[in-house]
């Protein structure tokens, strides 16, 4: 059962993998293709956060944002291999951060292509998020080993 779990964990964790690797390969200076396509996707966003609750997001370097994206998925999957739950919670704070910034589909009509492809990846972003909970809430409701030794019990004559 130990390594059926390692194997569904290893598994789990190549689409972080797979992607914080590709959007090393391509970082550069300025951060790369993941930096340009989500400068415009990050300005719409702060533009909502803005009008509907008055809050100013300040400005981010995108190489900064796409450098923390690659550390909260490389340092939360190696964590999460080994059965972590911090791994696990860092997981989740990236993709609870980057899901409605990147699957921007409340942007677009629902008559649009863009709509329909987005919507499609929005959803599957969160069956990762609620794959992540199951987790977390499997290992919080795991009893806790007591590593205390018992006392030898006194002869009673």
């Amino acid at each position: 059962m130990a390594f059926l779990s390692f194997t569904g964990r290893i598994l789990f964790v190549s689409v972080f993998v797979l992607s914080a690797y590709q959007e090393f390969s391509e970082f550069g200076v300025d951060g790369g293709s993941a930096a340009k396509a989500l400068s415009p996707k990050f300005n719409v966003f702060s533009k909502h956060v803005t009008t509907h609750t008055g809050f100013q997001v300040p400005h981010v370097e995108m190489k900064h944002l796409v450098l923390g994206a690659l550390v909260m998925k490389g340092l939360g999957s190696l964590l999460f291999v080994f059965g972590s739950s911090l791994g696990a919670y860092i997981l989740l704070l990236h993709q609870s951060i980057a899901t409605p910034i990147v699957y921007d589909f409340y942007n677009y009509d629902v008559d649009k292509k863009e709509f329909a492809q987005l919507f499609v990846k929005f959803t599957q972003s969160l069956a990762l998020l609620g794959a992540l909970l199951f987790f977390i809430g499997m290992k919080n409701s795991m009893p806790r080993r007591s590593t205390k030794k018992k006392a030898p019990k006194a002869k009673t004559v």
